[in-house]
């Protein structure tokens, strides 16, 4: 199984209640269409000043094949633009993932 963990830094215009508002309610509902998508978390950091990010995404896909050609789909594109125009940093970090203890 292949999962892509994304850590996002809202834009600074926008307040950690807005960005948490934009992420959950808006974007979610368009990411969870991804093609080939098995499972999808959201978290985002509680309380302001916390840490440097914002929120921390995990996305399960079967391959990193299929991650990719999620994101070449057009919904993947949308995803990936209506990320961009809320963040100001996105960093991708692409693993294996081993369940230790379910």
């Amino acid at each position: 199984m292949f999962k892509a963990i994304i850590l996002l830094k809202r834009k600074s215009e926008a307040s950690h209640n807005e960005f948490r508002g934009w992420w959950l309610d808006q974007h979610a509902p368009l990411a969870r269409q991804l093609p080939g998508l098995l499972k999808l978390t959201f978290n985002p950091v509680s309380g302001e000043g916390q840490s440097q990010y914002d929120g921390v995404s995990e996305l399960w896909f079967e391959s990193r094949q299929s991650f990719e050609d999620a994101y070449a789909s057009e919904i993947g594109q949308q995803v990936a633009a209506d990320s961009m125009a809320h963040v100001s940093e996105r960093t991708r970090l692409f693993c294996d993932e081993f369940t230790v203890k379910d």
